[in-house]
């Protein structure tokens, strides 16, 4: 199939997308899906092989592709909102940049980023916008890793909102829950969790393996 669900309509795609996986479940046969959608692809793949200029990026489930991308492009391409990106220098177990982020990062994380060379050295912080809370719960566990940012836009989307927020010229998203709406213009307390973290090397892009 390639690229079936292109021409409708936001509701009427959700509905085939359905039809479409409990005809594969009947079938019971191999199918071969093309789309540029990853949202089709993460709810009705079995595996995904994400291709970036006719090469093959990374192939693997629907979990693995999410949770352990094997580069930016992957982290990148999969989950909406994107993954947020930073560029940051890690010194003694500390990322830094110059808008004015400061995360603390676990000791065991720390310790093999020191063991491979990036003490000290810029790399690249990548978080899922549902890794960073607002709840007060959250950042009082997290003093370390949490931060002060300026909301830019607030969604609200039913359940959660869509925190565009900005720390110096450093933009990111952040989806908490609905209690946690905040108005454009306020300042926002935010705890990232640096266990749900990925880092990835600044030149090759290619991700670090981290415990």
């Amino acid at each position: 199939m390639d690229e079936p669900l292109s021409n409708l309509d936001a509701k009427l795609r959700v509905s085939m997308r359905a039809e479409i996986a409990k005809l594969h479940q009947r079938l019971e046969t191999t199918t071969i899906y093309v789309t540029h959608d990853q949202t089709e692809a993460m709810t009705m793949a079995d595996r995904i092989v994400i291709m970036k200029d006719g090469v093959i990026q990374q192939v693997g489930s629907p979990q693995e592709v999410y949770n352990t991308p094997v580069n930016i492009f992957v982290a990148g391409f999969i989950g909406s909102p994107t993954m947020n990106f930073f560029h940051v220098t890690l010194k003694d177990g500390v990322l830094t940049n110059h808008h004015g982020l400061k995360l603390r990062i676990p000791d065991g994380k720390n310790k093999v980023l020191k063991e491979k060379g990036y003490e000290g050295k810029e790399v690249i912080f990548g978080i899922r916008p549902e890794d960073i809370h607002g709840e007060q719960i959250a950042l009082d566990a997290a003093p370390q890793s949490t931060v002060r940012a300026q909301v830019v836009v607030s969604e609200l989307l039913g359940a959660e909102t869509m925190l565009n927020s900005v720390i110096g010229d450093t933009e990111f998203v952040a989806k908490v829950d609905a209690r946690n709406f905040h108005e454009p213009g306020s300042s926002v307390d935010l705890a990232f969790d640096l266990n749900k973290g990925n880092f990835f090397d600044k030149e090759t892009e290619l991700v670090i393996k981290l415990p």
